[in-house]
């Protein structure tokens, strides 16, 4: 049997429960890791204080490689939060499965669902038009945007415009449901086939855990990326 989300109902409108319950939860991590790495600060960091202080300067080196250095503190924290929560939104999922007896899922990862994934490509897509018109005008901001270098590029500037929404989107899901999905299957195999395949599954299980963190960290990376990639076009003027 498939398994499905909690979904409930207000109104006319449906809700998952699950997704829901998973992004706030991912926030909750998020702002306790920050909040627990950054107490008692110290002129010589060690243990948490490092730990923090690699992420901020690993998401500042992504930044720092596609915008200005002037425009690296304006963007900073941005980057900071979305690969923060993007991070333990991948991995949250691997860290355990609850499945009830109807088949409902109550633990995944956000970015396991399409509908997390393309929301946070679409914000990421309308914030980088909103600070175009906000730092060149949107005189400037469509001229650099859509009708440069020359004006017949503008119906392939549109459609661009709304492949990068689905690619951003779509890149990170399918990478983050593949790497449940095939977890799941291990899972299975042992239940379908019984304690005698625990020797092969358990090995399979570790090995595929180990690389789906991995991959996780690099959809991050990739996310923060390309959207100070987007970003850039956005806010630099082209000559």
């Amino acid at each position: 049997m498939e398994e499905r989300s909690l979904l409930f109902q207000i109104g006319p409108v449906w809700f998952d429960g699950t997704l829901i319950l998973m992004t706030l939860l991912t926030c909750i991590i998020v702002f306790l890791l920050v909040f627990i790495c950054t107490r008692n600060l110290q002129i010589k960091p060690k243990g948490k204080q490092n730990f923090i202080e690699f992420i901020i300067d690993f998401v500042r080196g992504i930044i720092k490689s596609q915008l200005p250095s002037k425009e690296v503190n304006n963007y900073h924290l941005l980057g900071f939060t979305l690969f923060l929560f993007i991070l333990v939104a991948n991995e949250i999922g691997l860290m355990t499965k609850i499945v009830t007896s109807h088949e409902i899922s109550l633990w995944k990862s956000p970015t396991a669902d399409p509908i997390v994934t393309l929301g946070l490509a679409l914000m990421v897509i309308v914030f980088t038009h909103y600070m175009g018109v906000k730092k060149l005008g949107f005189k400037d901001y469509v001229l650099n945007s859509y009708l440069k270098p020359v004006s017949f590029i503008l119906p392939i500037k549109l459609l661009e415009e709304f492949t990068n929404v689905i690619s951003l989107g779509l890149r990170l899901y399918g990478n983050i449901f593949a790497g449940e999905v095939l977890l799941g299957l291990i899972v299975s195999m042992v239940t379908s086939i019984g304690w005698i395949a625990l020797p092969l599954a358990i090995p399979l299980e570790m090995v595929w855990i180990g690389f789906s963190l991995f991959i996780g960290g690099i959809q991050a990376y990739v996310f923060v990326t390309l959207t100070m990639v987007f970003l850039s076009h956005k806010i630099e003027a082209e000559h």
